[in-house]
C-alpha cells in the first residue's frame, strides 16, 4: 500500500517532503558578478556620482602627505610659525572636505545597494510564485527563507560596504604609487617589493576559504530549515515527548554550522594579521633606507615623512582589498544560491495558445491517468472516470490510496505522466493555469489563515467582494455564529495560521472563503473533519446549496456524509477498483461495503 505522505494533504505533504537535491558548489563566479552588475547598472546616475565623490576624496587624501612634507621642510625646520599655521589650516580644510565627500559616496552606495537588493528580493519572491508544488516538495521552507533573508543580506553587506571601497582602494593605490615615484623613485621601488608577497598570500587564503563560505551558507540554510520545521511542529514534538531528540538533532546541525563558519572565518581571518606583518615589514624597510638616504643628503626629512605617510596610504587599501575579497566570497556564495532559484525552470507552464476560460460547465473526465511523484514509484495507475456537469463525485479509500492526488492533478498542481484529464471536453493543459484554478474552489483538510482580520481572510476568496457578501458567505458556512461573539466580530485580528482560533473555527472560515469564491467546480478535501456533528449538519446544508448546479468532488473518510453522491469512486493502492452510487456499491458487497460497515459498527 502506498505511503500517506506523498498524496494525502495538498498543504503539507503533497509529495516526497523532506527530500532535497545535492547542494552544488560555486559554478560561475564571473557570471554571478555580471548578473549582480546587471541589477546595479539600473542606478547609473547614483553610481557615477558616487565615483566622482570617490575621485575627489582620493585626490584630497593624496594632497595630505605632500603638504606634510612641505610643512616640515619649508616651515617647521626653518621655524616659520605663520607659514606653519597657514598650511595646518589648509590641511584641516582638506580633511573636512575629504570626510564630507567620503560620507556622500557611502550614502549613495548604501542607497544603490538597498534599491538593488529590494529589486532582487522582489524578483526572487515573484519567482517563488511561478514554481510548482513539486519544487517546494523537494526543499525545506527554512532553506528557501534563508535565501530570501540571509543570502540576500550577505550580498547587501558586500554591495553597500565593498563595491565603492574596491574602486576607492584601487584608485588610492594607483595615485599613491604615482606620487611616491614623483617624490623618490628608489623608495617607491622599496615599497613595491612587498606587493607580490601580499598578492600571493591573499590568493592562497581566498582560494582555500571560498569553499568554506559556500559550506557556511549551505549549513545556515539547513539550520533555518530545521528551526522552521521544529517551530511549526512544536505541538507534535511535545505530544510525543521528542524534545530531547529534537534538541540533540538541532545541536548536530548547529555544530555543523559552527564548524563551517569557523573554517570560513578563521582561514579568512589570517589575512589581516599576515598583511599587517608584511605592511610593517615594508614600512620598516622604507624608514630604514630613508634614514640612510637622509644622512647621505639624498632626501630631506620632509620627503621621508611624506613617504612614510604615503606608504601607509599605499598599504591600507591593499589590506582593504584583501578583506573585501573575503566579504565577496560570502556574498557570491549567497548570490549563487539566490540565482539558483531564479534559474529554476518551472515544470508547469502555459502553452503558447493556452486559453482563458470565463466559466466551466463542469464536465470532468480522467482517461487512463498515470502519475508518480518520483520515478519508479507510481501513485495513480490507469485512473478513468467521467463526471457530468452538476454531479457530486465522492472519492473514498484508505489513507495514502491516492484520493488527494486525483485532486492535485485536476487543479494541475502537477502534470500527469500519461493519459488525459479534460474539463468540458478540452485537456486541462489547453487552459491557462491561473484561469483554470480560478474556476475551481477548494477547501482543504489542513486550513491556513493569513495574518489580518477575519473579514480579510474570508475576502481572500474574492477580493472585490463587498462586506455584505462576506457576511452572507460566513452565514452559509455556519461561521457567522461564532464570529459575532468575538470581541471585534469580523474585524477581529488573527495571527498567521489562525492559532488563536480552534481547528473547527478555522475550517469554517476556510469554507466561507470557498463559498465566496463562487467557483464553477468545487473540491472538498475532508472539509468537515474537524467540526462537531451538529455544526457539520448545518454546513452540509450550506454546501448542498452551494453545490447546486456545480460539479463537486468530495474526499471523505466518514462515508455517511457522501451517501447522496451521484458517483462514489473507490481508490485503493492507486487504482480505481469500484465506482457507482452508494446503494449500488453496497449491493456489490466489495471493498466499499467493508469500509462502510467498519465505520457503521465500530
Amino acid at each position: 500500500m502506498n505511503k500517506a505522505s506523498p498524496n494525502d494533504a495538498i498543504g503539507r505533504a503533497r509529495g516526497p517532503r523532506g527530500f532535497r537535491g545535492p547542494v552544488e558548489k560555486a559554478k560561475d563566479k564571473k557570471g554571478t558578478i555580471k548578473r549582480i552588475w546587471n541589477y546595479m547598472e539600473k542606478q547609473k546616475i547614483a553610481m557615477i556620482a558616487s565615483i566622482i565623490f570617490v575621485i575627489i576624496s582620493t585626490i584630497l587624501n593624496l594632497l595630505v602627505p605632500y603638504l606634510i612634507g612641505i610643512i616640515i621642510d619649508d616651515y617647521i625646520i626653518p621655524k616659520d610659525m605663520e607659514g606653519t599655521l597657514r598650511v595646518l589650516l589648509l590641511l584641516a580644510l582638506i580633511y573636512i572636505a575629504a570626510s564630507i565627500f567620503t560620507w556622500l559616496q557611502t550614502f549613495l552606495m548604501v542607497r544603490v545597494s538597498l534599491k538593488t537588493i529590494r529589486i532582487l528580493r522582489q524578483h526572487l519572491f515573484e519567482k517563488f510564485q511561478t514554481l510548482s508544488l513539486r519544487f517546494f516538495d523537494k526543499r525545506t521552507h527554512g532553506d528557501l527563507m534563508s535565501r530570501v533573508t540571509n543570502d540576500i543580506e550577505s550580498l547587501n553587506n558586500a554591495l553597500s560596504q565593498s563595491v565603492i571601497q574596491i574602486f576607492s582602494s584601487i584608485l588610492m593605490v594607483s595615485g599613491v604609487a604615482i606620487a611616491m615615484f614623483m617624490l623618490n623613485w628608489m623608495l617607491a621601488l622599496v615599497a613595491l617589493t612587498i606587493i607580490p608577497l601580499i598578492i600571493i598570500t591573499t590568493k592562497k587564503i581566498i582560494t582555500y576559504s571560498g569553499s568554506n563560505f559556500i559550506r557556511r551558507q549551505r549549513d545556515l540554510g539547513e539550520l533555518n530549515g530545521f528551526v522552521e520545521e521544529a517551530i511549526s511542529g512544536n505541538e507534535v514534538i511535545t505530544i510525543f515527548g521528542q524534545e530531547e531528540k529534537t534538541f540533540t538533532k538541532f545541536a548536530l546541525v548547529n555544530e555543523r554550522l559552527r564548524q563551517s563558519a569557523t573554517a570560513a572565518d578563521t582561514v579568512s581571518g589570517f589575512l589581516g594579521p599576515i598583511n599587517n606583518f608584511i605592511n610593517n615589514l615594508g614600512l620598516a624597510l622604507i624608514i630604514g633606507i630613508g634614514a640612510l638616504m637622509t644622512v647621505q643628503e639624498m632626501a630631506t626629512v620632509g620627503i621621508i615623512a611624506a613617504f612614510v605617510t604615503y606608504s601607509r596610504q599605499f598599504f591600507r587599501p591593499i589590506n582593504q582589498l584583501s578583506s573585501l575579497l573575503n566579504t565577496f566570497q560570502s556574498a557570491i556564495a549567497g548570490a549563487e544560491r539566490v540565482f539558483e532559484i531564479m534559474d529554476e525552470a518551472p515544470d508547469l507552464t502555459d502553452k503558447n495558445d493556452a486559453i482563458e476560460v470565463n466559466s466551466f460547465r463542469g464536465e470532468v473526465e480522467f482517461s487512463n491517468v498515470n502519475f508518480s511523484y518520483e520515478d519508479g514509484k507510481p501513485i495513480l495507475k490507469e485512473i478513468s472516470f467521467r463526471a457530468r456537469a452538476g454531479e457530486k463525485i465522492a472519492l473514498v479509500g484508505p489513507t495514502g490510496s491516492g484520493k488527494t492526488t486525483v485532486i492535485n492533478l485536476l487543479m494541475r498542481f502537477y502534470d500527469i505522466n500519461s493519459g488525459e484529464i479534460k474539463i468540458d471536453g478540452r485537456k486541462i493543459q489547453d487552459y491557462k493555469i491561473s484561469s483554470l484554478r480560478e474556476k475551481i474552489g477548494i477547501v482543504l483538510q489542513d486550513t491556513f489563515l493569513f495574518s489580518g482580520t477575519i473579514m480579510e481572510n474570508i475576502r481572500y476568496g474574492r477580493l472585490e467582494a463587498t462586506d455584505e457578501e462576506v457576511v452572507n458567505a460566513a452565514k452559509m458556512a455556519s461561521a457567522h455564529g461564532f464570529i459575532k461573539h468575538l470581541p471585534d466580530q469580523y474585524k477581529t485580528e488573527i495571527t498567521s495560521g489562525g492559532s488563536s482560533l480552534s481547528q473547527g473555527q478555522r475550517q469554517l472560515l476556510s469554507i466561507a472563503r470557498a463559498i465566496l469564491a463562487d467557483s464553477d467546480i468545487l473540491i472538498l478535501d475532508e472539509a468537515t473533519s474537524s467540526i462537531d456533528t451538529r455544526t457539520e449538519i448545518a454546513i452540509q446544508q450550506g454546501l448542498s446549496r452551494l453545490s447546486e448546479g456545480r460539479t463537486s468532488f468530495v474526499i471523505a473518510h466518514r462515508l455517511k456524509t457522501i451517501e447522496n453522491a451521484n458517483q462514489i469512486l473507490v481508490i485503493h493502492e492507486g487504482e480505481l477498483i469500484e465506482y457507482g452510487t452508494h446503494e449500488a456499491l453496497l449491493q456489490k458487497k466489495g471493498f466499499y461495503k467493508e469500509l462502510y460497515e467498519s465505520q457503521l459498527y465500530r
